[in-house]
């Protein structure tokens, strides 16, 4: 049999899917398919359409146009697809495309689709790129069957059969056989793999494993050292950056990951799982400038993505409601005008999900107090208290965040009494009292949040050096912006105590302990510093008045 005849055997047995807003197009290539030796054709002219062929068919090759017209693109249809496990590991997706932006480019390779077709398209091109990917799908199809089976084992088996056997194909076989090995939690394995490869090329998907394994293994410094070289030589391959800033946070260096993903996001500004990490560690660094614009973007990319979420929307609300505070008059309305008109947007989108409306009248009655508009604050926090009297349902997120507002506007023994009822409900999840601690600690806005942080470690090095006085007074100005705070009102008081115990204090110093103290006897027994309140009032107690 010759060889055009094999080709048309090949393509005969597949299954194509053709996806193009432009009719002529699609007529185009299916002939251009048909005279290759296809027959299964389907044509399609949106994403919508095609995410529903491939729900209910299986298909061998998918040709998508990237430019879909309004709406989805290309790159949300392989997105979706590979979301939703709608294409198996042996699919062709190749994206199809006059564009050839590095933008374009960089966002649709976020979703590895196997190949590209740049028009304009002749049938000689379409076959020689179809027929060498079909040729490597078929000799490693075994192996692709047991992955999608999620049969680890039968697949490495196979690979570690096929690499004699197919030098060809030797860099893929290595590759998966290492992400085998990594997914079944044997470090080990796949290490040796990573390692035998490094030791033969830098290849960056090797360097990217080991990286992956040396973080597993909590070697963070290595794996950060292996990263930032990665990056430095190949400054497009995207999964680095990620890695790389979950390696800093390991770490616990928030803002040099922040760094990192913000230049990744530069690089590839379409992928919205990233936009949305980024926004996180900014939050984490009380970025709110830098969060405010990921969360914006992430709100954006979302509108047509499988990704989309109500909470994307609520979190751009929450970070414009942050800046609504403390800015020029011009400014703050302005930013409470976007963070209203973000959340109407949500509650019309996501009206079908639970508790969104709620959720959204939480954070307006804040942005409404931030503009002083007392009438409307007044009438929300009434609804409000009507929902949250007596409903054990609602969320612990959701009450943190009212909890929140309560402070805000001024309804302080509300909120402690909320978040004391909360930590006894909650009192075996150390993550969630961990956020009722630092709420209870900083019910302010982030630049008060900020300025009392800075001053509070000015108050401990002031200790630490033995300028006591100093210490006092730094401790005292943190205290004037977050009296609540329990660590703050403990360090002045073991200040001071160290005062009197060097005879340099003033005779109402025991008298100013207490008051310290006194602000923390509604302290959670469940509070991190709760024992140290306890040590310094026993001490305190045995002292003359």
């Amino acid at each position: 049999m010759s060889e055009s005849s094999n080709r048309a055997r090949e393509f005969h047995k597949l299954t194509y899917l053709v996806v193009d807003d432009f009719e002529n197009f699609r007529l185009s290539l299916r002939q251009m398919l048909r005279s290759c030796g296809a027959d299964q054709i389907e044509l399609v002219g949106n994403a919508a359409q095609a995410i529903k062929h491939c729900t209910y068919n299986h298909v061998d090759v998918v040709l998508c146009d990237y430019n879909l017209g309004e709406g989805r693109n290309g790159q949300h249809v392989l997105e979706e697809l590979r979301h939703k496990k709608l294409l198996r590991r042996s699919s062709l997706f190749l994206m199809v495309t006059a564009e050839t932006s590095k933008q374009m480019v960089m966002g649709a390779r976020e979703n590895q689709p196997d190949g590209y077709l740049t028009k304009p398209i002749n049938r000689a091109m379409l076959e020689q790129r179809l027929i060498t990917l079909i040729e490597q799908r078929n000799a490693l199809l075994p192996i692709n069957r047991e992955i999608d089976r999620e049969n680890y084992p039968e697949a490495i088996s196979l690979c570690l059969q096929a690499l004699p056997r197919q030098p060809r194909h030797k860099t893929w076989l290595l590759k998966t056989l290492g992400e085998l090995y990594y997914r079944l939690g044997d470090l080990s394995h796949a290490a040796k793999v990573f390692d035998d490869v490094l030791q033969q090329r830098e290849l960056p998907w090797a360097l990217l494993g080991r990286s992956r394994i040396l973080l597993a293994n909590r070697h963070q410094d290595q794996a950060v050292d292996n990263l930032r070289h990665l990056i430095e030589r190949h400054p497009d391959y995207m999964e680095a950056y990620d890695l790389l800033a979950e390696g800093l946070q390991q770490q616990g260096k928030l803002p040099e990951a922040q760094q990192v993903l913000e230049q990744a996001a530069v690089q590839s500004p379409n992928a919205l799982l990233r936009q949305k990490h980024l926004a996180q560690l900014a939050e984490a660094n009380q970025d709110m400038e830098a969060a405010t614009g990921a969360w914006r973007r992430t709100v954006t990319l979302g509108s047509h993505s499988i990704h989309d979420s109500a909470d994307h929307y609520l979190a751009l609300g929450k970070g414009l409601s942050e800046l609504c505070e403390d800015e020029d008059d011009a400014q703050a309305a302005e930013h409470a005008r976007e963070a209203l008109t973000t959340l109407r947007t949500m509650e019309k989108r996501f009206a079908h999900e639970p508790d969104v409306a709620l959720r959204s009248r939480i954070v307006q009655c804040r942005i409404h107090s931030g503009q002083g508009h007392q009438k409307d604050v007044e009438s929300l926090l009434e609804g409000l208290r009507a929902e949250f009297d007596g409903n054990p349902s609602i969320d612990p997120d959701t009450c943190l965040d009212y909890a929140k507002t309560l402070f805000r506007t001024g309804n302080s023994d509300e909120a402690r009494k909320l978040l004391g009822q909360l930590a006894q409900n909650h009192s075996d999840e150390p993550e969630l009292l961990q956020q009722i601690e630092a709420l209870l600690d900083e019910p302010v806005g982030f630049r008060q949040k900020l300025k009392a942080r800075s001053l509070n470690h000015d108050g401990i090095k002031a200790f630490e050096s033995g300028d006591l006085h100093a210490a006092v007074e730094a401790f005292s100005e943190a205290l004037a912006v977050v009296p609540q705070h329990a660590a703050v009102n403990l360090n002045l008081v073991q200040v001071l105590l160290k005062l009197q115990e060097s005879g340099d204090a003033d005779p109402g110093l025991i008298h100013q302990c207490r008051q310290n103290l006194s602000r923390l006897q509604s302290l959670p027994e469940q509070h991190r510093q709760y024992r140290r309140y306890l040590s310094l009032k026993k001490k305190l107690e045995g002292l003359s008045p």
